[in-house]
C-alpha cells in the first residue's frame, strides 16, 4: 500500500499520461483516507491540548489536502486511461444523482488487456518483474 502511495505522489505526482491499475488507485485512496483520518483525529485531540496547536495542526492538515489534489486527479485520469477511456469522463461525475455512481463504476472496472491507446498494461508489466525476480531469487 505505502509503496502504491509514494508512487502516484512522489513518481507520478502530475503525470497525466500513462495507465494505473486498479490496486494502485484504490490503494493510494485507502492510504490518503487513513492519513486524512489519523490527521483528523490528532487535530481534535490538539485542540484539547491547546487551541493554537490546533490551529497549526488544521493548517498542516489544509496543506496537505491542497498537495495531494494533482496526484489524485492524475490517478483517476489514468485509472480511466486503463480502461480505455479519456480523463475527460472524469467530469461524468458532476452528473447529478448519477454521475458519481458511474465514475464508482468506471473505477471498479477491470482494465483492458494488452496494450490499448494510452500504453502499456500496467499488469503485463508487474507480472514481468514478478517473473524476472523468480528467475533471479529476488
Amino acid at each position: 500500500m505505502v509503496e502504491y502511495y509514494k508512487s502516484v505522489v512522489f513518481e507520478n505526482y502530475a503525470n497525466f499520461s500513462g495507465r494505473a491499475r486498479r490496486s494502485e488507485y484504490w490503494y493510494f485512496v485507502l492510504a490518503h483516507a487513513l492519513i486524512i483520518s489519523i490527521l483528523g483525529i490528532v487535530c481534535s485531540i490538539s485542540f484539547s491540548i491547546s487551541e493554537s496547536l490546533g490551529y497549526i495542526l488544521i493548517g498542516l492538515l489544509v496543506v496537505y489536502v491542497l498537495a495531494i489534489i494533482v496526484p489524485s486527479l492524475a490517478v483517476i485520469v489514468r485509472r480511466l486511461h486503463d480502461i480505455g477511456k479519456s480523463g475527460v469522463y472524469f467530469f461524468v461525475r458532476f452528473i447529478p444523482f448519477v454521475g458519481g455512481i458511474w465514475l464508482l463504476v468506471l473505477l471498479f472496472t477491470e482494465g483492458n488487456n494488452g496494450r490499448n491507446m494510452y500504453g502499456e498494461d500496467p499488469k503485463e508489466i508487474f507480472d514481468e518483474i514478478d517473473e524476472i525476480g523468480e528467475e533471479t531469487g529476488y
